[in-house]
């Protein structure tokens, strides 16, 4: 049997199978809450424009609607079981975008500038505090010893719900209370974003919500009612409901810290009991009890 003449390279034959190999095909489900994301990413941008267009109701329906995508991203990925690690980096990416950097700049283009040290001061931090929330709630996702009811929580205030409470003065504003667009009145924003920011970065207990159930049968008729009602009034008058929404969310606060509270110190005196049980001593020392 006569060899081939003209032998195919062994480079040819072989580039197909490398190339195959290389780009491998990713399921509809892993990439469309990263379209999400993408997406939430692309209004939190696009809000700094209309901010400094002076377009700043749009401006602020933009970062809503921001928080409303990072709100669907996570619950379509569960849904779909198209969570990876990479769609959880580009969320946390996005958000220090959506809910720290946007929320400042428009507060500075609002009123901030018209203090341009403290309010630029004001504008970086809540931005930092962004930052340092959603490196802390990365860490903290590896925790395999927290306990189940930490579940009913967050440590720190969320960062989107950070970027919606932060915006209030801009809310009052924009539904015509034009005392705090005075500049008389900025100094009390600063000290009300630097607040926020606080609250943002710290590790102050809120409640999360994840651990809402299913709703009983005859409670579906109210809540559905409840639900149409609320959407009605934030469609006719959206700037006034947000600062109500946004009032409320700060008065839950103090109710959560107090939940909080709770669960520890049960936890405690359960830990106390085990340790008593056990005969070991419950300062923590490891001394057996006399």
């Amino acid at each position: 049997m006569q060899p081939d003449a003209n032998p195919q390279p062994v480079d040819d034959v072989l580039e197909p199978r490398l190339t195959r190999r290389r780009f491998k095909r990713v399921p509809l489900r892993i990439i469309l809450p990263n379209l999400v994301t993408l997406l939430a990413l692309c209004l939190g941008l696009t809000s700094i424009r209309f901010a400094a267009e002076g377009r700043f109701e749009t401006a602020v329906l933009s970062i809503i609607g921001a928080a409303v995508l990072d709100g669907l991203d996570g619950r379509l990925a569960r849904a779909l079981r198209g969570a990876t690690r990479f769609g959880a980096e580009l969320d946390s990416l996005a958000d220090f975008i959506d809910f720290g950097v946007a929320p400042g700049l428009l507060l500075w283009f609002w009123t901030l500038h018209q203090v341009p040290g403290l309010g630029w001061f004001a504008a970086m931090v809540l931005a930092i505090a962004g930052a340092l929330r959603l490196a802390r709630f990365n860490v903290m996702l590896d925790d395999p010893n927290k306990p189940a009811w930490s579940a009913e929580f967050f440590t720190g205030m969320p960062a989107p719900a950070g970027a919606i409470v932060v915006m209030l003065p801009m809310y009052l504003g924009l539904a015509g209370f034009d005392v705090v667009t005075q500049k008389a009145f900025v100094p009390f924003e600063i000290a009300y974003v630097l607040a926020v920011a606080f609250l943002m970065a710290s590790r102050i207990p809120h409640f999360s919500g994840k651990t809402i159930g299913r709703i009983k049968r005859e409670y579906v008729i109210f809540v559905l009612f409840g639900v149409a009602v609320a959407a009605l009034l934030i469609a006719t008058y959206t700037m006034e409901m947000l600062a109500v929404l946004s009032v409320a969310y700060l008065a839950l606060v103090p109710l959560a810290i107090r939940r909080h509270a709770r669960f520890t110190k049960a936890d405690a005196e359960a830990a106390e009991l085990k340790a008593a049980a056990a005969g070991i001593d419950p300062a923590g020392s490891g001394n057996p009890l006399p």
